[in-house]
């Protein structure tokens, strides 16, 4: 059993300058090959069950699937909820099994945020768990738009809520299919200045790689989550196998192939954050 917590990946991450991959899970076929490309590359990862995964599958479903993957591997594996939104659901992902919740109280006050952010870092930690939580709002492409993080605030919020890890808003946006300017260094390095917590970049598939790289040698961005990259290559697999088996109705031959891209996807993904120095 390779079972870990957020704590566990980030602190050995922080220490010698790489980042951890949150690769975002929709389903058994993305699950297996981020757990196979961490694996064949050595590295931790982090299985991320966001809202809408949940809202497909159980949390009980998704916990019991995790750490079976996380059996199966000699590598650190983390069973992590992405995006809980109250404290029944983050209590619901615990009994589940999973060993670190992400509770986003980014759209709410501050004082509202760090009161609940800081139950719920307490309730993980006597779980054995770790808790994630954001200040300042990662916007979605074609949807709400940021709100950047306040550096003070970061503070303030590191400090009262003891988080394990703190998502910030410095010009990331979730669902971008192509990479685009990055991230605002500056107030990165501000926040870095004031903190003294792992960091996380909601929205990496709009960071390109030469940044994550940098990021992860020369920050204290520890973990970076990957979702559409990801999704686009499961998506371009897909059509490839239902084009090449255009007379099958059978699920499992249809989605089996798309494991492999997915798996090679996954592998650059993580390579490039572990492994920073490398071309």
């Amino acid at each position: 059993m390779t079972l870990a917590t957020l704590s566990e990946v980030l602190g050995p991450a922080r220490r010698g300058a790489y980042a951890v991959g949150g690769l975002v899970v929709l389903g058994w076929e993305d699950a297996r090959a981020y757990t196979d490309a961490a694996q064949a590359e050595g590295v931790p990862v982090i299985l991320q069950a966001g809202p809408s995964c949940r809202s497909h599958t159980p949390l009980p479903v998704l916990g019991a699937m995790f750490r079976a993957l996380a059996a199966s591997v000699d590598v650190p594996v983390v069973a992590h909820l992405d995006h809980g939104y109250s404290a029944d659901e983050c209590r619901a992902a615990l009994d589940a099994g999973f060993t670190s919740v992400m509770f986003d109280g980014s759209s709410k006050p501050l004082v509202e945020n760090i009161a609940q952010t800081r139950a719920i870092v307490q309730m993980a930690h006597a779980a054995g768990a770790s808790c994630e939580g954001e200040i300042g709002f990662v916007g979605y492409a074609a949807g709400r738009v940021s709100d950047p993080t306040d550096p003070g605030q970061a503070q303030a919020f590191a400090a009262e809520t003891g988080v394990d890890a703190m998502a910030v808003s410095v010009g990331n946006t979730h669902l971008q299919t192509a990479p685009q300017d990055g991230v605002d260094q500056e107030a990165l390095a501000r926040i870095s200045a004031l903190t003294d917590v792992p960091l996380v970049i909601h929205g990496g598939s709009g960071i390109p790689v030469a940044m994550r790289r940098h990021l992860a040698m020369h920050s204290n961005v520890c973990k970076f989550n990957i979702g559409t990259q990801l999704r686009m290559a499961f998506g371009d697999a897909l059509r490839a196998s239902i084009a090449a088996q255009p007379d099958s109705f059978d699920r499992i031959e249809l989605l089996r192939p798309t494991i492999g891209p997915v798996t090679q996807a996954a592998r650059e993904v993580l390579r490039a954050l572990s492994r920073p120095g490398e071309a």
